[in-house]
């Protein structure tokens, strides 16, 4: 069986298509009024929020009855017949992001025999970075019980020369609309039959390495799947785990060449600390050379630039981790990820902080370095903004009654 595969995939049919559709549940966490503006924009309409409790709400809603909630949605979503289905089939999405770029898509179904997060894996599906064990959870009980999914999930091949996505453009349009809070654009169009076939092909043909598909985002909800498969599939007979829903996971596949992709550095920013001796204890800590990645330390007016050779994008960002938790260790503080160069090097001005520039990696270093190392640490970079985040929107069924 193919690694990623078209699917039974349930497109909504006579609603509202921008209430219908919204952020990932792991957006907005520190901003509840976002998601108290989606509530109130949605109302009684079918949508997707109403199949998911968002992160902002954990530890504050009741999750057992949270749960409930969404059980009784999907349900009832079921029960009215809102849905179409798109026989093994893909979806060519055209996402239009903030900043104008369109990001292009593909929706179908990853085999969760071929995914593992764990730091040694050998699987042609690699998290690109660290699972944190306790957001699983949470995840693993609505799927559990759940009769439908749907992906936040986004999946990167390595397809330089661009060969597989754009050969699934042509089909029938599903969906054409604007997304809800600023979110952008949203066209969806059918690819099955031949040209399913076709991007299939292409697909096979693609990335000959010992990763063959690397995490974009969504990695605790493919994690939490592939807990749930395991949970499942001891109680199944050899034939009816080739086929079971429950072994495979909506996702949408984007080339990491696209255009729309872009990859931003997360820096590690010091504070309450004694920052006197900063830079020389990165001096210390650091190899040096004559190429490799730039790293630059900022302390009050202070600042200097090393070269760090011999390491992977992701095992330096692994030992800047290393290195900051040390020195806090040692001169006390806490340390905190920013986002955006001048946002984190203008806080390196007050006494008693200190900052640490990680460079922003280029796309061609994504694949060798999760190879090589592994996944990168967490907070190793970000993929866009959040509001450019994959929108649940499409659908498919966990079980089989």
């Amino acid at each position: 069986m193919a690694i990623f595969n078209p699917a039974d995939i349930l497109i909504p049919q006579g609603v509202d298509m921008p209430r219908w559709s919204c952020v990932a549940c792991d957006q907005f966490t520190s901003d509840p009024a976002y998601w108290e503006a989606a509530d109130r924009l949605v109302g009684s309409a079918p949508s997707t929020l109403r199949m998911m409790l968002p992160e902002a709400f954990l530890g504050i809603r009741d999750s057992a009855e949270e749960t409930a909630k969404i059980y009784a949605a999907m349900k009832d979503y079921l029960a009215r017949g809102i849905f179409r289905e798109l026989t093994d089939s893909f979806v060519y999405l055209e996402r239009t992001l903030a900043s104008g770029e369109i990001r292009h898509g593909l929706v179908g179904a990853v085999d969760l025999e071929c995914y593992d997060w764990a730091p040694d894996t050998e699987t042609p599906i690699r998290a690109t970075e660290g699972t944190v064990e306790n957001r699983l959870p949470p995840r693993i009980k609505v799927r559990l019980g759940a009769r439908l999914e749907m992906p936040h999930i986004m999946v990167f091949i390595d397809d330089p020369g661009d060969t597989v996505i754009p050969s699934a453009a042509g089909g029938e349009k599903l969906y054409d609309f604007d997304l809800m809070l600023g979110g952008g654009h949203a066209r969806g169009f059918l690819v099955c039959g031949d040209r399913a076939a076709r991007v299939s092909k292409a697909l096979d043909a693609v990335g000959s390495g010992k990763v063959r598909f690397a995490m974009g985002d969504g990695n605790h909800s493919l994690a939490a799947a592939k807990r749930c498969w395991e949970t499942i599939k001891p109680g199944l007979s050899d034939e009816e785990r080739k086929t079971h829903p429950a072994r495979f996971a909506l996702a949408e596949l984007v080339n990491i060449h696209d255009r729309a992709v872009t990859f931003e550095p997360i820096h590690r920013v010091l504070f309450e600390t004694d920052a006197g001796g900063f830079i020389a204890a990165a001096d210390r800590f650091f190899p040096r050379g004559e190429s490799g990645h730039a790293i630059t330390l900022i302390a009050g007016e202070a600042e200097k630039t090393l070269t760090v050779p011999g390491l992977t994008i992701g095992s330096l960002i692994g030992e800047a981790e290393r290195f900051c938790r040390e020195y806090i260790a040692e001169h006390g503080g806490t340390v905190d990820y920013i986002h955006g160069d001048a946002e984190a090097a203008g806080m390196a001005k007050p006494r008693g902080r200190a900052v640490l520039l990680l460079p922003k990696m280029r796309k061609d270093e994504l694949f060798p370095s999760v190879a090589k190392s592994g996944p990168f640490p967490a907070k190793s970079f970000s993929i866009g903004l959040a509001a450019d985040k994959r929108y649940y929107l499409e659908c498919r069924r966990l079980t089989r009654d």
